[in-house]
């Protein structure tokens, strides 16, 4: 796995002080993505061992309220695999600090219906995320007002409620 970036402190893209890391590869391609510099997988830097020690640095701060990931697209299955060691250890090293995900895919038709049947790997990862923002981001439905999304059709769920209910629960401050 590769990744773009690291934002050691971000507060756009998540409650509070956050890391941001953007990971490369990206197969949606949305029209008028931000980060479209990120969808070839080979963007960037090889995610290393040196990398997750700076991102476990950066996270072990009183002020640093999380983590965000960020893409290209975290949970494109090559960057899941990549993704599922390191926070395993940001869990288990920071428990208390909170884990938001962001995603093109839709939490009912891509990860219930087929990631989490499907892969051992995603019913590993996303149950340790505690916020996704799902959908992809649509041009037309731009709205600079939103708190943490780009399009009106992106969702705040909180993931533990949400594969509970077997459905999107919104994360009731943004619903």
């Amino acid at each position: 796995m590769n990744y773009a970036t690291i934002k050691p402190v971000d507060i756009a893209n998540g409650p509070g002080v956050r890391v941001s890391l953007f990971v490369s590869g990206c197969t949606h391609h949305c029209r008028d993505c931000f980060n479209a510099e990120a969808w070839d997988f080979d963007f960037g830097k090889p995610f290393t061992e040196e990398t997750i020690e700076g991102l476990l640095k950066a996270l072990d701060h009183d002020y640093i309220e999380g983590l965000t990931l960020l893409g290209g697209e975290p949970l494109e299955p090559s960057n899941q695999e990549g993704l599922l060691p390191f926070i395993r250890r940001v869990k288990k090293r920071f428990p208390e600090k909170t884990i938001w995900c962001f995603s093109g895919y839709e939490f009912e038709k891509d990860i219930l219906g087929r990631m989490m049947p499907s892969s051992d790997v995603s019913r590993s990862l996303i149950p340790m995320f505690d916020v996704l923002v799902d959908g992809r981001f649509v041009a037309e439905k731009k709205n600079l007002s939103l708190k943490f999304r780009g399009s009106e059709n992106q969702r705040i769920l909180d993931v533990k409620k949400s594969l509970e209910a077997k459905t999107a629960v919104w994360v009731e401050e943004f619903s």
